[in-house]
């Protein structure tokens, strides 16, 4: 995701220090300056943005040996859009002001061909002016940029989005499987749902991946496992029944048991098809 959304800034004219785990990576970005560690990225910026894969990967980034926070300058801004706890967003963001910075929470919709085309759904957590500011980046990666609230609720908005998203791609995968074992033609049963009521994004961008059984990721059902663990453990906080989320969280936990978890998050469909003893288009 980190790749595609540094290139689309590269593109629309900013200049970028960049660092990832894997030099080899940051070394492919044409136009961008590689650091060595964090620190160096932010002794060198003013607006830093961050995208990894869970809390405790950006706890490290931000506040680990030559992390952000050691070389942060006065008034500069720090733009956290991976998936992670709100709770832990909130606790980076007080370590932020302290050093004399501030901090968006600013995750993101909308995938791999989301970050490639710079059409990524932004929802973005934090103080008004610090939006501002980085709104132009944000309209650089994404077409929808939406602030949402103060600090840590742009990653409870992210939580509500992956609960929406896990359990279409489970019921488009059981209306498929019951279709299909009824006698209709998996594109037929797509063609129809997509016209009415049921219509949804699923099954526009998942269509191939769930006809052609091809689960090449696209998001990983690991990735969705964790986000989904971060929506249950927001729900728990807050005191909120999340009860089929918890039997999708199950689902993508079997498939990852089974040595799926590194493909995509549609082959939620293989389980359902298991489970009823019958492959659609079969």
């Amino acid at each position: 995701m980190g790749k595609p959304m540094a290139e689309n800034l590269i593109e629309a004219g900013y200049d970028l220090v960049v660092y990832n785990r894997t030099r080899e990576k940051a070394e492919g970005l044409d136009g961008a300056t590689v650091a060595d560690t964090p620190i160096e990225v932010a002794e060198q910026s003013g607006i830093i943005i961050t995208m990894l894969p869970d809390s405790p990967q950006v706890e490290v980034v931000l506040d680990g040996e030559d992390g952000l926070l050691e070389g942060i300058k006065e008034g500069a801004l720090i733009v956290d859009m991976s998936t992670i706890s709100p709770v832990v967003t909130e606790e980076l963001s007080e370590k932020a002001k302290e050093q004399g910075a501030s901090m968006l929470d600013a995750p993101v919709s909308g995938g791999d061909v989301g970050a490639i085309e710079g059409t990524l759904s932004i929802m973005v957590g934090g103080g008004e002016e610090d939006f501002k500011r980085a709104r132009p980046l944000f309209e650089a990666m994404g077409g929808t940029v939406t602030h949402v609230g103060p600090v840590g609720t742009g990653q409870v908005v992210k939580a509500a989005n992956q609960i929406v998203v896990a359990l279409t791609i489970e019921a488009v995968s059981e209306a498929l499987v019951l279709g299909s074992k009824g006698g209709v033609k998996p594109e037929k049963i797509l063609d129809v749902l997509g016209g009415g009521l049921a219509g949804n994004k699923v099954m526009e961008v998942k269509r191939e991946k769930l006809l052609s059984h091809s689960f090449d990721p696209g998001f990983r059902v690991e990735l969705h496992h964790k986000d989904l663990g971060i929506a249950l453990a927001a729900g728990r906080e807050y005191g909120v029944a999340l009860p089929v989320t918890a039997v999708v969280d199950q689902m993508l936990e079997t498939l990852k048991m089974r040595g799926r978890g590194d493909q995509d998050h549609s082959a939620l469909l293989t389980l359902i098809e298991e489970s009823s003893g019958h492959e659609i288009g079969s």
